[in-house]
């Protein structure tokens, strides 16, 4: 999944659609910039980051505690999300 796969859900006049595209497109992002750091970790950049490793630490958690209160928001909301880790 893309970020483009999320523009139908986040432009519904629904709340629930739009929760869940903000969801996925959190975790797209998430997922990405985990594994820019995991390259790095690896020496397996092709490039030099420009900020020191400890802000994109502080990005890293900050999304995780992101992505873990819209879950919990969801449970109460019940508004179903959905795993989007596994496709791509």
């Amino acid at each position: 999944m893309d970020l483009k796969d999320t523009i139908d859900l986040m432009t519904s006049e629904d709340y629930k659609e739009r929760f869940q595209a903000e969801y996925q497109q959190l975790v797209i992002r998430y997922k990405k910039l985990k594994a820019m750091l995991d390259k790095w970790d690896n020496g397996e950049l092709n490039f030099l980051p420009a900020c020191p490793r400890s802000v994109y630490n502080m990005q890293i958690k900050a999304m995780t505690d992101y992505i873990a209160v819209l879950e919990a928001r969801a449970a109460i909301e019940q508004v179903p999300v959905w795993d989007v880790t596994e496709s791509g």
